[in-house]
């Protein structure tokens, strides 16, 4: 675990949103959705509503070639930028949702837009709007450097996306690099998958937990309660996305009462888990 950070204000709400749901007897609840999706305004209103029910928003930064994602979340986020977001939409975001709600945001980004942006500048951007992390699954290893130094002197948490078969070796240094938490695949291949979950996620869980020494979340391919009940049974946080998004094109006329729907009936399904199996 990275011991050189100074942690912001803003990355203690996730600290606490974990610690929280963790005294609770329970795995917290994060929940995906691009920014600007469906349109600047509704994206917004959805989110609002989300955190009614969530310990961790996951704010999606749109990107034109979101290369690890399914159809669903590819063409959220191409509908998104239709609808003309820029990167000030994300910051306007987290600000907004800061000073509403006590839920924690976290980023998930490809790294082309922050490279673009300029690592320091974003991270500094995102720390003073109230984001307590940043997940980048493709972060190159030559640019990794540059923005973990970013990511330290903003006080922001580095959230990995965690391989299933890494090696101790590799998840010994995953966890050097990282704090906040550390993100497991739930199911193989891209976000979207409506499949059930893998039979090692328990195990995989439990090896990332003592490899890395930070709380393990579980996402990609949790597609109904029923499954995110499950996998709340043994990890520290559960995050949905698509299955969001697909609540939301089946209404519209109302995308934002849609996505607050699909919050609420997923927060069902990860308190109503028995604690037994933690």
């Amino acid at each position: 675990m990275i011991t050189s950070m100074r942690p912001s204000w803003s990355a203690a709400r996730l600290d606490y949103a974990l610690a929280t749901s963790r005294s609770e007897q329970r795995a917290a609840l994060g929940l995906y959705l691009p920014v600007g999706y469906p349109s600047r305004t509704a994206s917004l209103d959805a989110l609002h509503l989300m955190a009614k029910h969530a310990d961790v928003l996951e704010l999606g930064l749109p990107h034109s070639d979101p290369h690890m994602d399914g159809p669903v979340i590819r063409q959220a986020c191409a509908q998104a930028l239709d609808s003309g977001f820029e990167m000030i939409d994300l910051f306007t975001a987290a600000t907004e949702l800061t000073a509403a709600t006590t839920t924690a945001l976290v980023v998930m980004s490809y790294w082309a837009p922050i490279a673009r942006f300029g690592p320091e500048l974003f991270a500094e951007r995102l720390a003073v709007a109230g984001g307590a992390g940043v997940l980048i699954p493709d972060l190159p290893e030559r640019e990794a450097a540059t923005w973990h130094w970013a990511a330290r002197e903003a006080g922001l948490h580095t959230i990995p996306l965690v391989p299933a078969h890494a090696s101790n070796a590799r998840l010994a240094e995953i966890g050097s690099a990282s704090s906040g938490m550390v993100y497991a695949p739930a199911t193989p291949g891209r976000t979207g998958a409506q499949r059930p979950l893998s039979p090692y996620l328990p195990r995989q869980v439990r090896r990332l937990r003592y490899a890395t020494g930070l709380p393990v979340a579980v996402g990609i391919g949790i597609s109904t309660p029923e499954q995110a009940a499950r996998a709340s049974t043994y990890a520290d946080a559960v995050m949905v996305g698509s299955a969001v998004i697909r609540r939301m094109r089946t209404w519209s006329n109302a995308p934002d009462l849609a996505a607050a729907q699909a919050a609420k009936t997923f927060a069902d399904g990860v308190r109503r888990a028995s604690s037994s199996a933690r």
